[in-house]
């Protein structure tokens, strides 16, 4: 039986302050990258909240999606390995709450507010070709409701735990 092609699912938040907006620098496979707090889904969890728990992760901000930006689809190809890999990016856009003392996920080296501006004059950095796509998107104004994202009971642990008895 031939395996089934399936993209590796993300979430990403745009988060913006006073004209800025919050990025992490992190260590990857290519070098020192720029991107959004972002990062896969989670089983058992919504986009929702895989989308708060990145940020937090990622960043030391509680993060609160208000809308979802949009959902891109892009390929990547390590120059490194060679490895290709397919992800379906979800991007969310909200509000940073409290700062937490934590350390921030393996890998992120730190966290940065910059401008529009300033995110694309480093380009050449991003992480992914979707980094200041998602932004200028985001400037835009481009918003879709939090309820045109669904997800069913069952994906949750819980229910899981309580349909096997």
């Amino acid at each position: 039986m031939p395996r089934i092609w399936k993209p590796s699912v993300t979430v990403a938040a745009i988060v913006e302050k006073d004209g800025k907006f919050l990025l992490i620098e992190e260590e990857t496979s290519d070098g020192i990258r720029i991107n959004q707090p972002a990062g896969h889904l989670d089983p058992y969890e919504s986009l929702q909240e895989a989308v708060v728990r990145e940020t937090l992760e990622e960043t030391a901000y509680e993060f609160t999606p208000t809308a979802l930006v949009g959902m891109y689809m892009s390929r990547y190809t390590s120059n490194r390995t060679g490895e290709e890999v397919t992800y379906l990016r979800f991007t969310f856009c909200g509000y940073p709450g409290a700062q937490h003392d934590r350390p921030l996920d393996e890998g992120i080296l730190r966290t940065m507010w910059l401008t529009r501006d300033e995110l694309a004059a480093c380009a050449d950095r991003h992480r992914s070709p979707t980094v200041l796509q998602c932004v200028d998107e985001y400037l835009a104004g481009r918003r879709a409701p939090l309820e045109l994202i669904q997800t069913h009971a069952s994906v949750f642990k819980e229910a899981i735990s309580t349909a096997n008895g």
